[in-house]
């Protein structure tokens, strides 16, 4: 009876069916294209609301029996098409009440103002749809209408419950609550295993190993006609819909989708605005991490990365370059082997990828004179001189210049920069060191005229201090090595009188383990 009267609460029920004293209940897929009918017809949004509150009662006290038939045997295949499509239209009438507006152009985002109204009517979308979903994982064998409406769902949920000013805190909680529902109705552990299902082996059920579907491909499906090139701009959430799916999906099952995947990543990529620019990068460095080289450098893919992060360096934004040196590190161990694993040779070795980013990152450094980018360039140099190995000699003048500059210009209050100049020269020094004969009093002057700053900078943190001092001390240690020992006179010569205490046990440790 109860279910009788959300009927006549829907205007669903025909005159026919009320005059009699048991009134039977119209078909589900009738009723579905009847809702959906009235969700796309409402007028108002407290309309839609009301309505959104009838549909989720429906699904919470109609037997599933009537939700989900059995199809016949005579036409079992168009039947379940007939109600897989029928729900598959409900959800997406559900969704676009909820829909976000779109964008005139790609030179501006919509007003904060744009979305007042989006979580309110987010919220009773969720709770509509998590009752759905709710009674179809209860009930057995709907696993391809499971499929079916899990695709819209996924986005959707992911749309709401990042925080962006189309939601709110309670709407946020409706679309992870949402998730979790979708979780539970098809089984899947989490959401990296709802998007590529059980990609290495089946799990145990009933006996029998029975594999977990995932539906990233579906996803990309749903997501396609709105990443062209004209037009992904215009919804705010696509591209974060996107680049949660692509971050979620690990190797082996990112490598079949790579072919959907890379283009969408290069268009952010290349966007002006660095927020979208930022999230190519991220996505271009999880592809990178997460495919086979072989199937990177298929069709020149890896090639066509590189040039795409490769004209970042020539901006001036940290938070661009950055991911950017991060994903050419990486990207460069496909294209090229290392020249640190390079077998000797007598013939001179060609200039490769490695030297072109070294010889930019270090012109680069030399004029820069924002804080945040020398860090950036200073934290990217030293894995670099280790990638280079010997080869870094080609490189000699210019890097000379660069821990010359850098180490003359205080970074408070950690120091940054001037630790990993000192870490990049300690690796210089250890691989280069016949090269580095000719500028050891060069180096020296500079070394020691640090130490002096440091011991007399009062703004420094004690561990910071001590930790500058170690790391020059070893540099000078280094330099003594490699002069073989012609360095004592020089450092004895030292007036005490112009150095502070913690200089001479620095100069006194070195002539000490020099001896030794």
């Amino acid at each position: 009876m109860e279910l009788s009267s959300l009927l006549d609460e829907l205007h669903l029920s025909s005159s026919s069916e009320k005059r009699l004293p048991s009134p039977t209940l119209p078909p589900i897929t009738e009723l579905l294209t009847r809702l959906q009918e009235k969700l796309i017809g409402a007028s108002s949004d407290s309309e839609k609301t009301t309505l959104i509150g009838r549909v989720e009662r429906l699904f919470l006290i109609a037997d599933p029996d009537w939700l989900f038939p059995q199809a016949s045997q005579a036409n079992q295949d168009a039947q379940r098409e007939d109600l897989q499509a029928a729900y598959s239209s409900l959800v997406c009438a559900l969704i676009g009440c909820a829909a976000l507006p779109l964008c005139e152009d790609d030179c501006s985002s919509l007003p904060a103002s744009a979305y007042r109204s989006i979580p309110c009517r987010a919220e009773p979308v969720c709770s509509a749809l998590s009752a759905l979903l709710g009674t179809l994982g209860n009930t057995g064998g709907l696993d391809v209408l499971l499929l079916a409406v899990a695709l819209p769902i996924c986005v959707f949920a992911v749309t709401h419950f990042q925080d962006q000013a189309w939601t709110s805190s309670s709407s946020r909680k409706a679309a992870q609550r949402l998730q979790e529902a979708l979780l539970r109705a098809g089984r899947w552990r989490d959401s990296p295993h709802l998007l590529m299902g059980d990609v290495s082996q089946g799990e145990e059920e009933g006996g029998k190993k029975k594999k977990r579907r995932g539906i990233v491909g579906g996803i990309l499906d749903v997501l396609q006609p709105q990443l062209a090139k004209d037009s992904w701009h215009r919804c705010e959430a696509v591209k974060l819909v996107f680049a949660w799916t692509l971050l979620q999906v690990t190797r082996p099952a990112l490598s079949p989708h790579l072919a959907r995947l890379l283009p969408p990543s290069l268009l952010f990529n290349d966007h002006f605005r660095q927020e979208n620019c930022i999230l190519g990068v991220r996505c271009l460095h999880h592809v990178v991490l997460n495919t086979p080289a072989a199937d990177l450098r298929q069709f020149n893919r890896a090639e066509v990365i590189y040039q795409a992060l490769f004209k970042h360096l020539y901006t001036t934004e940290a938070a661009v370059i950055q991911p950017a040196l991060s994903c050419l590190s990486d990207l460069l161990l496909v294209l090229e082997k290392p020249p640190s694993s390079l077998a000797p040779s007598l013939s001179p070795r060609k200039p490769c990828r490695h030297d072109d980013v070294l010889r930019l990152v270090l012109t680069h450094m030399e004029a820069e004179h924002k804080v945040a980018l020398r860090r950036v360039y200073a934290s990217a140099l030293p894995p670099f001189i280790d990638r280079m190995g010997m080869a870094v000699c080609r490189h000699l003048k210019r890097l000379e210049r660069v821990v010359l500059g850098y180490l003359e210009v205080r970074d408070p209050p950690e120091e940054t920069s001037r630790l990993k100049i000192l870490e990049a020269l300690q690796k210089t020094i250890r691989t280069a060191w016949p090269r580095i004969a000719g500028r050891v009093t060069v180096l020296l002057r500079c070394l020691l005229k640090l130490l002096l700053d440091v011991s007399s900078d009062s703004q420094l943190s004690d561990s910071v201090r001590q930790e500058l001092m170690n790391q020059t001390t070893v540099c000078i240690e280094q330099l003594d090595g490699v002069s073989q020992g012609n360095l004592q006179p020089l450092l004895l010569q030292v007036d005490s009188s112009c150095c502070s205490s913690d200089i001479l046990s620095c100069l006194t440790k070195i002539t000490t383990t020099t001896d030794r």
